[in-house]
């Protein structure tokens, strides 16, 4: 079983160290940082935390192509393995669109802009030129290349949550970040990755897959809630369509809080309008539940569990409760 964290870009460098250096020392396998737009840069962030650390692998989670172009993406990747001993992992993703639609960006196509991204990263990290097929990305020419070798092929996760990216990121992901909301989706989206997987080519390893929940742990039940509430109310709006079926929640229901919180500022408001049913998209308490959610999982088949935001009022604290009571159980 591997275990890995996820972190959002809401974090100062020292707090982002410093819980880092807490999942190092309680054994988790990697770190994933995010990069949502506006926030803190999270190229910059990994870069801190890379050199804070020295076995922990740390991973994009995750960069677009459609700010940050996959030329960029890939000396990203290979300059972070350089400075990390080759333990960075590079997530990718199309992007939320509401998000995007905050600068204008707009993709009527994710799947293939994201079959075209792996393909051209693949290329640049094996020390090849960008290809030359056509495409937005794959306008390629002789001068397209790193200048200076790659230390390795920076292993490729994709996150993925419809049907569609689900099945890409089984056929050419080195790893795929489902995001499971709630944890019972992982009998549906595992199937969807299964697909891609039997077109996968066989150069490639096998599939890491990681089971991504959101997860706020506490002592308190009502502070783990409230912590949870205020990322639903955050991210709850920009949610597939396969997700919001999941959770028997209409797109309708978040509009008064996405407005509360994105336009009003007020996140104590959004959070407050937060139902219980929503909430069902992670899981807030104390580790005990925790560990009846991740049961079921398991015994699915599920070999990497991944914990996200907000983890907790208190996210260094939540990392200890974790190593202390739910990684033992699944050792």
């Amino acid at each position: 079983m591997r275990f890995s964290l996820r972190v959002n870009n809401d974090l100062t460098i020292p707090a982002c160290v410093a819980l880092a250096r807490e999942a190092e020392r309680w054994g988790f396998d990697q770190l994933w940082i995010s990069d949502d737009l506006f926030g803190r840069s999270g190229p910059v962030l990994l870069g801190a935390v890379g050199h804070a650390t020295t076995r922990l692998e740390i991973g994009s989670g995750i960069l677009t192509p459609h700010t940050i172009h996959p030329a960029e993406l890939a000396m990203l990747a290979a300059t972070m393995d350089e400075l990390t001993g080759s333990r960075f992992n590079l997530g990718v993703a199309a992007g939320a669109a509401d998000f995007l639609g905050w600068v204008g960006i707009a993709d009527p196509h994710p799947v293939a802009t994201m079959r075209e991204t792996l393909t051209a990263l693949r290329a640049l990290l094996r020390g090849e030129r960008l290809p030359e097929t056509g495409g937005r990305f794959q306008r390629g020419s002789a001068e397209a290349y790193l200048r200076f070798p790659p230390p390795r092929a920076t292993p490729l996760y994709l996150g993925a949550t419809g049907p569609k990216m689900l099945r890409l990121a089984g056929e050419l992901a080195d790893g795929v970040l489902p995001l499971l909301f709630p944890p019972e989706h992982y009998r549906t989206a595992r199937p969807l990755i299964a697909e891609g997987e039997r077109s996968r080519p066989p150069g490639l390893p096998p599939l890491d897959v990681a089971a991504c929940l959101w997860v706020s742990l506490a002592e308190d039940r009502t502070a783990a809630r409230r912590a949870l509430a205020e990322k639903v109310a955050y991210y709850g709006h920009a949610l597939s369509d396969l997700l919001l079926a999941r959770l028997g929640v209409d797109r309708a229901e978040f509009a008064p809080i996405a407005r509360a919180v994105m336009v009003d500022r007020d996140l104590g408001r959004a959070a407050g309008l937060v139902t219980d049913r929503m909430l069902r998209i992670g899981v807030a308490g104390v580790p005990e539940e925790l560990v009846e959610r991740l049961d079921p999982l398991v015994a699915q088949g599920a070999q990497h569990l991944s914990f996200g935001p907000p983890l907790g009022p208190d996210p260094r604290h939540a990392v200890e409760l974790l190593g202390r009571h739910v990684l033992p159980r699944f050792r």
